[in-house]
């Protein structure tokens, strides 16, 4: 009977640059009850043709092959409206490229170095719907949870909330009525109040704190 009501395995497809790498995956998946390893391929043309053809629950993507390409990669799925979720890993992933790579679409980030657990909980909270990024990517994590928004001002607030939908300073002038210029003094008590030390440690901090991304916790 428990056969009859279990769930659909998610299928995990990767894109990597390395078969070995592609291989180690497969080896972590492997055990999972909820997710199946379903295909491997070298190149983001042929990952895009999987994606459209087969559809699978996740790719997880090399961030090797250049962040534009990604973010042109993530694009055309949009345009495809791909059911699948887009994972990102690389070896050095910087905070502009995550939120650049979340606001293109990606829905889990991870460092190349993470453990198969890290690796696993990304995969299955992507699965579910969250979007999720490992903690060790964000220099701001551990004041995250003492992010005091409600120590700003209301005009610092409505500069926050432009700051974490990514327009820059200029566009933020404009969207409000006021110098850039004096964006920038905002964007200095904004700093200053909350601790975070740059505009895209303000927007991630914002998403984790509405609840739109969620973050791994290290041990």
């Amino acid at each position: 009977m428990n056969d009859l009501i279990r769930p659909r395995k998610k299928l995990v497809a990767v894109c990597e640059t390395q078969p070995l790498t592609a291989e180690g995956v497969r080896a972590s998946v492997a055990p999972c009850e909820d997710l199946e390893f379903f295909q491997a391929v070298d190149n983001l043309a042929t990952a895009a043709d999987l994606v459209r053809k087969l559809h699978p629950d996740l790719m997880l993507l090399d961030k090797s092959f250049g962040s534009q390409a990604v973010l042109q990669w993530l694009a055309e799925m949009r345009a495809f409206q791909s059911t699948t979720s887009t994972v990102i890993w690389g070896n050095s992933i910087t905070e502009p490229e995550a939120l650049r790579m979340l606001q293109g679409g990606v829905r889990g980030i991870l460092r190349k170095s993470t453990d198969a657990a890290t690796l696993l909980a990304c995969f299955r909270a992507v699965a579910s719907g969250a979007n999720w990024m490992e903690d060790s990517l964000f220099r701001e994590s551990s004041r995250m949870e003492r992010y005091p928004r409600s120590e700003l001002t209301p005009r610092e607030q409505q500069v926050l909330e432009l700051v974490e939908q990514g327009l820059k300073n200029k566009e933020i002038a404009r969207d409000l009525g006021i110098r850039p210029g004096t964006v920038k003094i905002h964007l200095k008590h904004i700093f200053e109040k909350t601790g975070v030390r740059g505009r895209y440690g303000l927007a991630l901090t914002g998403l984790k704190e509405k609840g739109v991304l969620e973050m791994s916790h290290s041990t």
